[in-house]
C-alpha cells in the first residue's frame, strides 16, 4: 500500500524511516521442491538404493528371531517359536556377561578414548608451521590405514611375552610382560589400540571445525587482553561442540559395539569372560553354534538398545539448544 503525500510529507519533515510490512514466506509446494532440487536428489540415488538393498531389506530376515531357524528349510518353513528365543536370552549368564563387558568398554573408552582426538585436534591447530603440521596429521593419520590383523601383530611383537621389550627384560634378568595375556590389563590394551589406530583419523573431523572459526576472532580476543588459554575456552571450544555433541550421540548408538575383530582377535588370548561382547557372543551362538534364532534375538535387543540411545541422546541435544543428529521440524 502506497503512502499518501501528507505521510510522505511527515515522514521527510521527521526523518522517520518507512514503516516496513514483514515479508510473508510463502509455502512451496513439494511438486515445486522436488522440481528445484531434482539434480541433488538425482545424486542420491545410488546411495539410497545401496542403502535400501543392504540394509533395509536383510532387516526382514530379523523375523527368525521368532523361530527356531534352520539354514536348510529356510525361514518360510523353519518353526514358530515365538517369544522363547528372547527369554532365553535375557536368562542366559552368559549374554549378561557379555553385556556387561560391552557397557564396561564402552564407558571406559568415552572417558579415555573420545576426548584424544579432540586434544590432538587441538594440539595441531596451535602449530604455527605448516611442514610441521602437515608431517604430524601423515605421522599420526597413517596407523587408521592398518588393519587389525597388523595393528594386534604389532603389540603383540612390542608388549608380548615374546616381545621386543619382554626380550629386553629377560637380558636384564627381569620378569617379561604379560599385557597381551593378562585379563587385568585386557581394557587398557584394547583402548591403546584403538588410539594408537584411530585417534589420527578422528581429529580429521575437528581440524575441519575449527577452520571455520574466523581468525578475526582470535587477533580481536588478543587484542582485547586474552590470553591463550582464554581464546580456547571462548572461541575455540565453542566452535567445536556442535560437531562433539554430534559425534558423541553417534558413540552413545554405537555405544554396544566395541569392535568385533580387535576382541575376536585376543579373545584366545585372554578368555571369553573378559573379552565376550554382544557382537562376538551372537557370532559364536550363530555361526559357530548354528542356535540362529537366538543369535537374531540378541542381535535385533541390540539394535533395539542402540536406536533408544541414539533418540534419546538426540532430545536430550535438543533440550540444550543443539540441533544433534537431525534437527526439530
Amino acid at each position: 500500500m502506497s503512502l499518501s503525500t501528507d505521510e510522505r510529507a511527515e515522514q521527510a519533515r521527521t526523518g522517520a524511516a518507512p514503516e516496513r510490512r514483514p515479508v510473508v514466506q510463502r509455502k512451496i509446494s513439494l511438486a515445486t521442491r522436488l522440481k528445484r532440487d531434482r539434480s541433488m536428489l538425482l545424486m542420491t540415488v545410488p546411495a539410497v538404493a545401496l542403502l535400501v538393498l543392504f540394509a533395509y531389506i536383510p532387516m526382514l530376515g530379523n523375523v527368525i528371531a521368532w523361530q527356531k531357524f534352520s539354514p536348510y528349510t529356510g525361514f518360510l518353513y523353519s518353526p514358530w517359536v515365538g517369544w522363547e528365543n528372547f527369554v532365553r536370552v535375557f536368562s542366559n549368564p552368559q549374554f549378561i556377561n557379555a553385556v556387561e563387558n560391552t557397557l564396561t568398554i564402552t564407558l571406559f573408552q568415552l572417558v579415555f578414548f573420545f576426548p584424544v582426538p579432540i586434544v590432538l585436534a587441538l594440539l595441531l591447530n596451535s602449530v604455527l608451521s605448516p611442514r610441521l603440521k602437515t608431517s604430524i596429521q601423515a605421522i599420526v593419520y597413517l596407523p587408521h590405514f592398518f588393519s587389525w590383523v597388523l595393528v594386534i601383530t604389532i603389540f603383540q611383537q612390542m608388549f608380548g611375552g615374546a616381545g621386543l621389550i619382554s626380550q629386553v627384560l629377560r637380558a636384564a634378568g627381569r620378569e617379561p610382560l604379560t599385557i597381551m595375556s593378562n585379563p587385568d590389563t585386557f581394557l587398557l590394551l584394547i583402548t591403546s589400540q584403538a588410539i594408537w589406530k584411530d585417534a589420527g583419523w578422528g581429529i580429521i573431523i575437528f581440524l575441519a571445525a575449527l577452520s571455520t572459526v574466523d581468525p578475526s576472532q582470535y587477533e580481536a580476543a588478543a587484542v582485547d587482553g586474552a590470553g591463550r588459554w582464554r581464546r580456547m575456552w571462548h572461541i575455540t571450544l565453542p566452535a567445536l561442540r556442535p560437531v562433539v555433541i554430534l559425534l558423541l550421540i553417534l558413540r552413545l548408538g554405537d555405544a554396544l559395539t566395541v569392535g568385533f575383530e580387535q576382541l575376536y582377535l585376543q579373545r584366545d588370548a585372554v578368555g571369553a569372560a573378559t573379552s565376550e561382547v554382544i557382537d562376538t557372543y551372537v557370532y559364536f551362538q550363530g555361526v559357530q553354534y548354528g542356535d540362529w534364532g537366538f543369535a537374531a534375538a540378541a542381535g535385533l535387543i541390540k539394535g533395539i538398545v542402540s536406536l533408544a540411545l541414539v533418540l534419546g541422546a538426540n532430545k536430550l541435544a535438543h533440550v540444550f539448544g543443539e540441533a544433534g543428529v537431525y534437527k526439530r521440524s
